[in-house]
């Protein structure tokens, strides 16, 4: 996913750090039919690269008093907008409008057979939904992949994008650049063709939670898992190796001194996530993904940054801490003038 699960979980030796999931696994359709969203799924229909898609999105209206604020929450790429479920809950209830959307080639969104995929046609998508449903300006909350997306919308649509927020943003650094091996994404398909639920989880227990797994997670991974299980799982996977390529291929790293929006970094420190570090040397490999540095640099590139930093978490902050993470993020939101 962000790279090849299959392809990590052997590079690192890591098939046996987990035991075996005890439940039978549950497999789920290509838009991710028959997995539970915390609010309705609506449905965005729009025409692209001369093909109709659509976007599976959740809209949920502020609880009690509205301040009139429009949150976008975009999910990383092992992720999907239902994985910010209790983030939903939180900023709902503290006055915001909170639109969730999957973007194509993810979760409940189209799985195109044929689609080139980039940062830049995703954030077009995007607008085109904020503009079905009348909306302006939004604030923007990208976590890993999604950090990579929202800071290309950013960049090409700045009037729509009050204040930037950027939780574990992978794209911190330029893999290519640093010296990793390109990987066709023939190649990242066939290791994602490999893909488990114990690589899955596997892979996340290394990089996303410092080795220290909570039952409650198993709920994502079964859900990234079921995808590759159901019927259209050649195409999901075939769709998850064009944007692990368009991951590697598309830097956002060196436009951040253009961006215009005021930013809130979000950092778990003990993250460690860095696509393409299993196809690098060994030394490479070590150095890559340090996230307390990465993300000093990134709010020293960013004209108006706010970096919040929390030593202790890692590239999952709103679901391994959710009180320590939305305290952080509700008091950056209230900052903004």
């Amino acid at each position: 996913m962000h790279t090849s699960f299959a392809t990590v979980a052997l590079a690192l030796g890591l098939a046996t750090v987990v035991p075996a999931a005890v439940a039978a696994p549950v497999a789920y359709g290509p838009q991710l039919e028959g997995f539970d969203y915390p609010h309705p799924l609506q449905r965005f229909t729009f025409a692209s690269q001369q093909q109709t898609l659509s976007m599976g999105y959740m809209d949920v209206a502020p609880q009690g008093i509205a301040n009139g604020r429009t949150l976008v929450l975009l999910h990383g790429k092992n992720f999907c907008g239902a994985t910010w479920e209790e983030s939903i809950k939180v900023l709902s209830s503290n006055g915001y409008r909170v639109i969730v959307p999957d973007q194509v080639g993810f979760c409940s969104a189209s799985k195109p057979v044929g689609y080139q995929f980039s940062f830049a046609q995703l954030a077009s998508n995007t607008v085109a939904l904020l503009d079905s449903l009348e909306v302006d300006k939004v604030t923007l909350i990208g976590h890993s992949m999604g950090g990579m997306l929202a800071t290309r919308l950013a960049l090409n649509h700045p009037e729509r994008v009050e204040q930037l927020v950027l939780v574990n943003p992978i794209g911190l650094e330029d893999w290519q650049a640093e010296g990793v091996p390109y990987a066709t994404i023939d190649q990242m398909y066939q290791g994602e063709l490999g893909t488990t639920f114990e690589r899955i989880k596997n892979y996340q227990l290394r990089f996303y939670y410092n080795g220290t797994w909570k039952p409650e997670y198993d709920r994502w991974v079964e859900m990234l898992n079921g995808m590759y299980l159901g019927a259209g799982k050649k195409q999901v996977a075939w769709n998850q190796a064009q944007t692990s390529e368009m991951v590697f291929t598309q830097p956002v790293v060196h436009e951040f001194p253009k961006v215009q929006a005021p930013t809130l970094l979000l950092i778990g420190g003990k993250d460690r996530t860095a696509p393409g570090a299993n196809r690098a040397s060994e030394a490479l490999a070590k150095r890559l993904g340090n996230y307390p540095e990465l993300g000093r640099k990134a709010a020293a590139a960013i004209p108006n940054a706010t970096l919040v930093e929390w030593p202790e978490l890692g590239h999952s902050p709103q679901v391994e801490s959710p009180e320590q993470f939305h305290e952080g993020l509700l008091r950056g939101l209230s900052e903004l003038k």
